[in-house]
């Protein structure tokens, strides 16, 4: 316990499961048939990460998670029910290279999405897709925004790059 709230301390946010009715409507933005690379940015205890996997199996699935408890059951959990496209990783998403990425999904605190939004933009393609549910991107306007029926009417917002043809051209500075 004292572990999680050291990192909660250090990250600014506690490692917050993805409730089903979220993980459904957010899973659904996302094309069964993704191929490449998908990021999960602060994988918690692995029920999205796990559920990504499921949805795009052709797709490699990348999880970050820095609090040493939740990422030790996601651990678990893969050595029990082992998804051969997931990866679980403890090391700061901030850190890592975005480049090649098919899409980013996150579920982060308002500080840290305005630190990770200049970092979408500068090594993400164009039209790569970002799915953020509670917390919005400042700056940036969604393609599509849902709200999900639950008791907080939890927003998911899905992004798009800019720089590409169609949607994605309403990207930041909006």
């Amino acid at each position: 316990m004292l572990s999680i709230v050291l990192h909660t301390l250090r990250t600014g946010i506690s490692p917050m499961p993805t409730s089903g009715r979220v993980r459904r409507q957010l899973l659904s933005l996302l094309p069964e048939d993704l191929e490449g690379t998908v990021l999960e940015l602060g994988s918690g205890w692995g029920t999205l990460a796990f559920a990504l996997a499921d949805r795009c199996p052709r797709a490699r699935v990348v999880a970050f998670e820095l609090s040493p408890v939740p990422y030790a059951f996601a651990r678990l959990r893969q050595r029990l029910a082992p998804r051969p496209n997931l990866q679980l990783l403890r090391e700061d998403f901030f850190r890592a290279s975005f480049s090649g990425a098919s899409a980013v999904v996150c579920y982060l605190f308002p500080g840290a999405m305005t630190r990770l939004a200049p970092k979408l933009s500068a090594e993400l393609a164009p039209g790569t897709r970002i799915l953020s549910h509670t917390f919005a991107l400042r700056g940036w306007k969604p393609v599509q925004t849902r709200v999900v029926d639950d008791l907080y009417r939890t927003p998911i917002y899905l992004y798009e790059v800019p720089g590409g043809a169609g949607p994605a051209d309403t990207g930041p500075g909006g």
